[in-house]
């Protein structure tokens, strides 16, 4: 597919103009975006500049099912042996909890070592929004979630972009088309071309990321103004450390492990990471990430069931949200967590963060669902953190980016089926890894 094609691209595109190439775009219309809203807010917040960036994540948002149903299907009918797709499914998850757990033990440690709610004197607002989240997190019980996976309808799934019931759907419909053989051919090569157009659709879409990014960037400023991202500085600054802390030492030495360099696999997905800095979504980098990924070298049937797993079952940057904040409300409100609540943390955000990707305000309605099991007297100090999520949940989705990549790698060089040539190759740049464009259009 996409990964073969990308070796095949011309040594010219890497020499574009600086001006053209994608990230370097992302990052000016980010910097455009601020100062937009920090000099003009009643212009940035605008109904039409806020749709600027909703309607860049819908544009993507559109695409995903139909690439996840596209690749996974293909991946797996292509597969003679019935035993890998549950091989790397297992795989996958057993990496997930490891590494996710990694992440809850380390939002902890740094809360009690940091204790950034000590001393707080900040007053209780939006007491009525808190309870709204609240609400939704008593709602999200672990049976309800299973249940949620199956689809009422294949069709809803795909019209409400339900990723997990995508994946599910797609997972069926590719061992039936296993199973076919050669009679299934027709259609294996139907959706293998298929596959080919919607990462064209990608192509053209993520053209207006800047635009996306600017809006989104611009309205955020401008709503929240610079104060609220000076507001609780103390917390915002250990939450960005400690990710910083889990990307670069658990995921690194993950890295190391496995034969690569975190900082070159970073520069390479650099324009995924900008356009989620932007849109302060993970799923606007969804699309093309899995296509960087397959060209990176990672076997198509990986990079299908492994990146569409991992934005509901691999949440790193939420897990260390969900500890370091659940901390800070209890320092915050003067309450001392024994160890054993402290070890329910562990095992509540373990279920509470899975399913989470897809959900609006995800962060704090998982979050309500952990302070509610531990103490519900924490409950109302999500009060506390409510005004500076905003600023919070980009840190989170950049993170969950930065672990899903590197999951995806992981368990292909698990299964033995990472072309590391093709990995290098990629990340010393001796291949263009500039934007999904390059792949489309040398075929």
């Amino acid at each position: 597919m996409a990964a073969t094609i990308a070796t095949e691209a011309p040594a010219s595109a890497a020499k574009k103009p600086w001006y053209r190439v994608l990230y370097v775009q992302v990052l000016i219309a980010i910097v455009l975006g601020a100062l937009v809203g920090w000099l003009w807010p009643a212009f940035a917040t605008n109904d039409w500049i806020k749709a600027l960036g909703d309607g860049f994540i819908k544009l993507i948002k559109m695409v995903i099912a139909p690439i996840i149903f596209c690749t996974v299907v293909s991946g797996i009918a292509h597969i003679q042996d019935a035993k890998k797709v549950g091989r790397i499914g297992v795989k996958a998850l057993v990496y997930f909890e490891v590494v996710s757990t990694f992440a809850l033990v380390i939002g902890l440690l740094v809360g009690n070592l940091v204790r950034p709610g000590s001393g707080f004197g900040g007053g209780m607002a939006n007491a009525q929004a808190v309870a709204g989240y609240a609400k939704q997190a008593e709602a999200q019980k672990t049976v309800d979630f299973f249940l949620h996976i199956i689809p009422d309808t294949v069709v809803g799934a795909f019209a409400q972009g339900e990723i997990l019931q995508v994946l599910l759907f797609s997972i069926l419909f590719g061992f039936a088309l296993m199973g076919l053989g050669e009679r299934g051919h027709t259609i294996r090569a139907f959706i293998d071309d298929a596959a080919h157009a919607v990462f064209g659709v990608i192509a053209i879409v993520m053209k207006a990321a800047p635009i996306g990014a600017f809006g989104a960037m611009a309205f955020t400023i401008g709503k929240f103004g610079t104060g609220a991202i000076l507001n609780l500085v103390g917390l915002i600054a250990t939450f960005y450390v400690t990710a910083a802390l889990f990307v670069f030492v658990v995921l690194g030495v993950i890295a190391r492990m496995v034969g690569f360099s975190i900082f070159k696999f970073l520069a390479y997905i650099k324009d995924e990471l900008l356009i989620v800095l932007g849109t302060s979504s993970s799923e606007s980098a969804l699309p093309s990430l899995m296509e960087k990924l397959e060209r990176l070298g990672c076997s198509k049937s990986v990079v299908g069931l492994v990146v569409p797993t991992g934005y509901s079952f691999n949440l790193d940057g939420t897990n260390i949200y969900m500890t370091l904040a659940t901390l800070f409300i209890a320092q915050a409100l003067g309450f001392d967590l024994s160890f054993s609540q402290q070890l329910t943390i562990l095992l509540v955000a373990m279920l509470t963060s899975k399913g989470a990707s897809g959900i609006t305000g995800a962060g704090f309605i998982t979050l309500a669902a952990t302070l509610a099991v531990v103490d519900p007297r924490l409950v109302p100090g999500m009060a506390i953190v409510l005004g500076i999520d905003k600023f919070m949940s980009e840190c989170r989705a950049l993170t969950n980016l930065c672990g899903n990549g590197v999951a995806c790698v992981v368990v292909s060089w698990w299964e033995g089926e990472l072309d590391k040539a093709r990995l290098h190759a990629n990340l010393n740049k001796q291949i263009d890894p500039s934007d999904v464009e390059t792949a489309i259009t040398t075929g």
